[in-house]
């Protein structure tokens, strides 16, 4: 299993807004239904893409800063930030495949993984 990074007002900085990699950041807290939900899709997007994006977490209640620095009005709200880009953003819960297309995510995806998934739509079945 992947870990996830656990950011604060004082280590965001560094895992996120300098990291050369892509990152994607779930701002979210622990009394947060739908926060809980989104967990498990990000723990497969870190499983998916690791070594290529990176995957942090903000508990917003802990790091008030963070949320008002970014504006986050409303939770879970998954952030993808690109080295030298602007972060976009979605509000509430995503499955992986919506996160993966709404962030354009699949430019990152190994080479391993790019053919596995040609090869399975090509033939409709996965790979054995």
């Amino acid at each position: 299993m992947v870990e996830i990074k656990h950011a604060t007002d004082t280590t965001f900085e560094e895992l996120v807004l300098k990291s050369e990699r892509p990152v994607v950041v779930d701002f979210w807290a622990t009394w947060c239904g739908p926060c809980r939900m989104v967990a498990p899709e990000l723990e497969k997007l870190a499983e998916k893409y690791e070594g290529a994006v990176d995957v942090v977490k903000v508990d917003v209640d802990a790091n008030p800063g963070l949320s008002q620095a970014f504006n986050i009005l409303s939770i879970p709200t998954i952030a993808f930030f690109q080295p030298g880009k602007q972060p976009m953003g979605v509000v509430g819960f995503r499955p992986l495949e919506q996160l993966e297309q709404h962030f354009g995510l699949e430019q990152y995806a190994t080479a391993d993984e790019t053919a596995t998934a040609a090869a399975e739509s090509a033939t409709g079945a996965p790979e054995s």
